[in-house]
């Protein structure tokens, strides 16, 4: 096999595999934003791509698809069960999300996912070429970086954090804390959501390391030097914005205002089902505010969608019973025959679908509890070409930093949330126009491409310094 001049390490691969009514097998591209960033620029540079094919037990050679090398990583039962929704999802996702539900530890899931790691670490060090680049993606792979390292010091080496990472003072609980923080140190650039994770890693890492910390730096035992900032991670906004055009689209917006039985307002979420999503705390308020009597569902429907996610992890279980047991109060107490308070779809959409939703909701509610970033907020904002509707925003997103004209909540203040929620429904027009121009502004200027050209800019600048080590010095 050829060796790649650049590595992408994640763990999923960017396509999906379909099968075909005759049969056929076929792998179709992923609709990530990932995937849309780096493609382009993969192409270009004869890139691989490594990641696991999304199916237990199967060991799949090196293939091409859309242009693209990609090198599966097998995983087992046992490995999707320890390693992927035991560590990464049952240990690490609630840790760094606040430990908004409890964190389990578990010695055999370490385990998994240190063995895990290694065998993508192994797979992308035979992929790349001498000098070449890597760049690692998310939490399951934290400790990729120095397993890398290790195996090819000739490379550089990136990682992007696309989740939050938490403040010391909760990191600390995790048994493996110091591991995963040398894990990550392998990497040249190491890039965060948002700045105050940048700042929680480096606080972190001085704590428990020792090792000296600067502004953007850390500086290693053996003089290697990490270079730590945000890169605030956006969207593709072509697709959306085109999407939002098509006269399809459009008369399906109107379409399900109607089938809503045209309601003066539409509220709007979407999410996976998650409980870092604050799903139950926006239908809490919505309920409130039906039974004082500030809003009726004649005037005011609610579409929740959200979609199914790790379903067999217990936590989600119950998150899910949880939210369907407070829709049906809801909808038990306040329906009628015309009109249905809340529509709730635990299902995934075609993004077709999603931007009609987008175009006929006049309120987007993003209530989460902690999120890197929040790709569904800038999503809606790139599709409202008439610079209409109002975006609730929580203050615990990555988003937040970046759209400040958002209706700004604490999700938590539930009587905060259904002010929040009278506002933008009864927000005049021309402030409605005010605050989307300038959102609008914001995030079809800083889209994906610019995030992941602005980290490659950092790769390339650590290469040169790695090769010129005395400009730095001097």
């Amino acid at each position: 096999m050829v060796a790649a001049e650049f590595v992408v390490v994640a763990n999923r691969l960017p396509v999906d595999r379909i099968v075909t009514a005759d049969g056929e097998e076929i792998w179709r591209t992923s609709p990530g934003g990932l995937v849309a960033a780096l493609e382009p620029m993969m192409r270009s540079v004869d890139g691989a791509w490594v990641g696991w094919a999304g199916m237990p037990d199967v060991d799949l050679p090196p293939f091409d698809a859309d242009g693209i090398r990609l090198i599966p990583v097998p995983l087992s039962e046992a490995d999707v069960e320890e390693y992927y929704e035991g560590f990464s999802n049952d240990t690490i996702w609630p840790l760094y999300h606040d430990v908004i539900a409890p964190p389990q530890y578990h010695r055999e899931w370490w385990e998994a996912y240190v063995s895990v790691n290694q065998r993508f670490a192994e797979a992308a060090a035979a992929a790349v070429a001498r000098n070449g680049t890597v760049w690692v993606h998310d939490y399951q792979l934290q400790l990729v970086p120095e397993m890398v390292r290790s195996l090819r010091p000739d490379v550089t080496i990136g990682y992007f954090h696309h989740i939050p990472f938490p403040s010391h003072n909760l990191y600390a609980q995790l048994p493996w804390r110091d591991q995963v923080l040398r894990g990550l140190l392998g990497a040249d650039v190491i890039g965060f959501q948002r700045a105050q994770d940048a700042a929680s890693f480096l606080a972190a890492t001085k704590r428990r390391l020792g090792y000296e910390t600067k502004a953007t730096t850390v500086s290693m035992p053996d003089g290697r030097v990490s270079h730590v900032r945000a890169f605030p991670i956006s969207i593709e906004t072509t697709p959306y914005r085109e999407l939002a055009q098509r006269p399809d689209i459009r008369a399906r917006a109107v379409e399900i205002r109607e089938g809503l039985g045209n309601p003066k307002h539409i509220l709007l979420g979407v999410d996976r089902l998650d409980y870092t999503k604050g799903i139950g705390h926006r239908i809490k308020a919505y309920g409130e505010l039906l039974d004082q009597g500030r809003i009726s569902v004649e005037d005011v429907a609610f579409i929740q969608v959200a979609s199914p996610s790790r379903e067999r992890v217990n936590a989600y279980m119950l998150l899910r019973d949880e939210v369907e047991l407070a829709i049906g109060r809801i909808n038990g107490n306040h329906d009628t025959l015309g009109h249905t308070a809340i529509r709730y779809l635990h299902q995934g959409f075609p993004r077709e679908e999603m931007v009609a939703m987008y175009l006929a909701a006049d309120v987007m509610l993003v209530t989460a509890l902690r999120d890197g970033m929040n790709l569904v907020a800038k999503e809606y904002v790139a599709t409202r070409a008439d610079n209409r509707g109002v975006l609730v925003l929580s203050e615990f997103t990555g988003a937040a930093d970046e759209l400040r004209q958002a209706v700004r909540i604490n999700p938590h203040d539930i009587e905060g949330v259904k002010d929040a929620i009278v506002t933008a429904i009864e927000m005049p027009r021309h402030e409605q126009s005010r605050r989307m121009r300038s959102l609008r502004k914001r995030v079809l200027e800083h889209d994906v491409n610019d995030w992941s050209q602005s980290f490659l800019r950092a790769l390339e600048q650590a290469a040169h310094r790695r090769r010129h080590p005395e400009e730095e010095q001097a």
